[in-house]
């Protein structure tokens, strides 16, 4: 009798400590203020770090008009490269919203040079996620892209901006697209260096 005594209060301790831990399991050892990932957007992180960032940006029906333009100004094979990189991707909008002079002279062959340095100032040699970005931000401080010359990020009403060197700025509609060599934030404008 004192044994099924003792028993039962045991039973109980195990019980409790077993939901516990699979309350535990559930809810996740994660920071409670990051929100937990849901299947989908677990399974969409793992499908889109598969391929480098060319490939990233070609499954990506709005980024298009970014993709032609890197493969005229010869840069596809650059973008595959080990990196990491981080490229500030405009969107087919925000090519599209340049002046038609601008954007023509950009498409000329003759001008393969300029585009070149365009699309570089759009390219960060290191990979920078939107929490290092905030960061860079709240310190200060600024990004310098393969092109050479600075970026200036900064957060304006919960939103991260980044200023070209002309003062121009545009905000990141989509951040953190994770690729194999880097990580993609897709942008509403194109930067533009001064030179």
């Amino acid at each position: 009798m004192r044994l099924s005594g003792v028993r039962t209060p045991l039973l109980s301790v195990v019980m409790a400590l077993v939901l516990g831990l699979a309350a535990f399991a559930v809810t996740g050892c994660g920071d409670d203020d990051e929100p937990a990932a849901t299947g989908d957007t677990a399974t969409e992180t793992e499908s889109t770090a598969t391929g480098d960032i060319v490939a990233t940006a070609s499954d990506t029906e709005d980024l298009s008009t970014l993709v032609e333009l890197v493969t005229a100004a010869d840069l596809v094979e650059t973008l595959q490269g080990e990196g990491p990189f981080t490229v500030f991707a405009p969107t087919n909008d925000a090519f599209a919203a340049l002046d038609a002079d601008t954007l023509e002279a950009l498409q000329d062959p003759a001008n393969k040079d300029q585009l070149a340095a365009v699309l570089t100032y759009h390219v960060v040699p290191e990979e920078l996620d939107a929490a290092a970005i905030t960061q860079l931000a709240e310190d200060g401080e600024t990004i310098t892209t393969v092109q050479g010359e600075e970026l200036t990020p900064a957060v304006e009403d919960g939103m991260v901006t980044i200023t070209d060197a002309n003062g121009n700025s545009v905000t990141v509609a989509t951040a953190d697209v994770k690729t194999s060599n880097g990580v993609v934030h897709i942008v509403d404008g194109v930067l533009q260096p001064k030179s």
